[in-house]
């Protein structure tokens, strides 16, 4: 099939096989991010609705509770892991700071609950390993909202379709004004240690070029080298305002990867291969329309845009409805957690490769 016939008869959502059914979710956490992306998701999407809102206070969920129509419970966090509600809602979504993820993603199984659980998985390796071992009998799907993305998902199609030859190197990039897009509290769960994990930036946004790379790649990464430094009060306690980092794969293919949480809105991933380049831009944060384009050998430029706008919301929608289609089916998610097991190895090689000035290898 040549390139021009898979782009003409590719379609958004490669995997969605139900035709109806709705997943009733407890949302487990209720920062900015659930309250103005996940929820609002979930309203527009196909196979899913908000049920049950889960956080520190009654008041707090209530709110939501009034303003949502198929919201009708409020719990708090000890609530729901004592098991309240069980019988209103079949599947939980868990965005509270990383590392309280065990925590609730473990009561969610006791209580036999699908999970669907924001990236990164936990705030370390051994606390992931934790995490996915306390989950086993229940499906485990990683929040990595690029991977249900129709455009990525063509990008990892057309290069293993050969679109560009053999892939030989990554570029991936992103960047943003954390204190001004996220929260101006200097002293927000992100900057403590205690909360975040290794760091402030590779945890929560250089995890998106690596994991998007592997995707793209279907491959996993073997070794990484890696320099990162704070300049600002704000990220005292943390070793990463600023970072940039290299990864082997096994594929044989390497990527260069940039983050910085004190930069202009930004975002992109180039594969770069014998035949040609694939470049998605701008991705990641959401703030712009996001073309995937192919340049092919004699210059000639595929340009592929599906017009949406509202990534964040578009993405988080297909996310969901994914989520959604598999646990309702029955069928296997991913995501799963192994799969986040191999990000979290890496992203400890890649704060001990700084930290140490060596190559390090990914195990």
């Amino acid at each position: 099939m040549s390139v021009d016939d898979y782009l003409e008869s590719a379609r958004d959502r490669d995997w969605e096989e139900l035709e109806s059914g709705t997943l009733r979710l407890a949302m487990i956490g209720l920062g900015w991010w659930t309250r103005e992306q996940a929820i609002p998701a979930v309203e527009a999407s196909e196979f899913c609705e908000t049920t049950v809102v889960v956080s520190s206070t009654h008041e707090k969920g209530a709110e939501l509770v009034s303003e949502r129509e198929t919201i009708e419970t409020a719990l708090t966090y000890d609530e729901f892991v004592a098991g309240e509600a069980t019988d209103e809602y079949d599947a939980v979504y868990v965005c509270t700071p990383n590392a309280r993820h065990l925590q609730y993603a473990a009561a969610a199984a006791e209580h036999g609950k699908a999970i669907l659980c924001e990236k990164p998985m936990e705030a370390s390796v051994e606390r992931a390993e934790e995490l996915v071992s306390a989950t086993a009998d229940v499906p485990l799907m990683v929040a990595y909202r690029m991977q249900t993305d129709p455009q990525v998902r063509q990008m990892r199609e057309l290069v293993a379709e050969g679109a560009i030859g053999d892939p030989v190197t990554v570029q991936g990039h992103m960047e943003q004004q954390m204190l001004s897009l996220v929260s101006g509290d200097p002293d927000q769960w992100r900057l403590d240690p205690e909360l975040a994990g290794y760091g402030a930036t590779i945890m929560d946004i250089g995890i998106y070029p690596l994991n998007t790379a592997r995707f793209v790649l279907d491959a996993d990464p073997v070794s990484v080298t890696a320099q990162m430094h704070s300049e600002d009060e704000a990220f005292r306690d943390v070793p990463d305002q600023h970072a940039t980092f290299t990864v082997q794969f096994d594929d044989g293919t390497y990527a260069a990867c940039t983050a910085s949480q004190h930069g202009t809105s930004a975002g992109g991933l180039r594969v770069i291969g014998t035949d040609g380049v694939l470049t998605l831009e701008e991705t990641f944060l959401g703030q712009a329309s996001q073309t995937l384009t192919l340049r092919k050998p004699d210059g000639e430029t595929i340009e592929v845009d599906d017009g949406r706008r509202d990534l964040f919301g578009d993405q988080m929608i297909e996310e969901f409805d994914y989520f959604a289609d598999r646990v309702i089916r029955g069928e296997p998610v991913a995501p799963d957690g192994e799969h986040g097991l191999v990000d979290m190895r890496a992203i400890a090689a890649i704060y001990e490769a700084a930290e140490t000035g060596a190559e390090i290898s990914v195990e």
